[in-house]
């Protein structure tokens, strides 16, 4: 009996009408949406609300949308009857970018309000993908945190400045070795050590407090924002991707740790 309930099953499957080429493309594009937002630092539940309201405003009868911080599945199906699903892997890089997320999210919102033509989505969503954020504003953002947060927790005027100067150095680094180095611990790990062993030897040469300075550096790779979403997403009813996310983070700052400790230990 189970094997003939199976077999009916799967003719309904095979019977199934499928999406045109044209739905097919734009739930890649709306694929791509989601992946993007993931990778840049989303929230699970942003991301499968965004594409439920594209895929309305495209004219699609339900979506349904599961995402997690590694996998993102989607099945659209039309008012003709016709069903196109996809999966997609989101593992390529995970960052936290809210520039690249307000792009993304504008985007959104103006597709919903005028839904545009596959090769207008695709062209807006390609210049998303290749732009950042302008260079010397997160440079600046990273000087002022840094310099503000080491004076903030008992340093001297000399350690915010120190604290600053290594903060370029940071920047430095995440502008330019992360395309390289796409896993997050290994890259907190080496750009921590780096960092430390240059404000230990700063603290052989100048009257700094070598912990201030670094603590002012530290707050720079602290995956604070992921860690607060992986709490939040547990509190949803995403355990799933919450679960994920705090292990993730946990051992993004035990990366940091390892990387500062090691420099504490060399340059002692």
């Amino acid at each position: 009996m189970a094997d003939i309930d199976r077999h009916s099953g799967m003719e309904k499957l095979r019977n199934m009408p499928q999406g045109s080429p044209e739905n097919v493309k734009m739930l890649g594009l709306f694929m791509d949406v989601g992946a993007m937002m993931i990778r840049n630092g989303s929230e699970v539940k942003r991301v499968e609300d965004t594409l439920r309201r594209m895929g309305a405003a495209y004219g699609a009868e339900r979506m349904d949308v599961f995402a997690i911080t590694s996998t993102l599945v989607c099945t659209m199906n039309m008012p003709d009857g016709s069903v196109c699903s996809m999966t997609r892997g989101t593992r390529d890089g995970t960052k936290t970018d809210f520039w690249k997320l307000e792009q993304i999210n504008a985007l959104s919102r103006e597709y919903c309000r005028q839904p545009l033509a596959t090769e207008g989505l695709k062209e807006r969503i390609e210049e998303i993908e290749q732009a950042s954020a302008p260079r010397l504003r997160v440079c600046v953002g990273s000087v002022l945190a840094a310099g503000a947060l080491a004076v903030f927790f008992g340093g001297t005027i000399l350690d915010g400045a120190m604290a600053a100067a290594f903060a370029v150095g940071i920047w430095l680094m995440q502008m330019y070795f992360v395309p390289i180095c796409t896993n997050n611990i290994l890259f907190n790990f080496l750009s921590s050590f780096a960092t430390g062993v240059l404000i230990g030897l700063a603290g052989h040469v100048l009257p700094i407090h070598e912990d201030k300075v670094m603590i002012g550096d530290i707050m720079l790779l602290i995956p604070g924002l992921a860690l607060t979403n992986a709490v939040k997403d547990m509190f949803v009813g995403d355990t799933i991707t919450g679960s994920l996310r705090l292990v993730e983070s946990v051992l993004w700052a035990a990366g940091i740790a390892c990387g500062f400790a090691l420099a504490v230990f060399i340059c002692r």
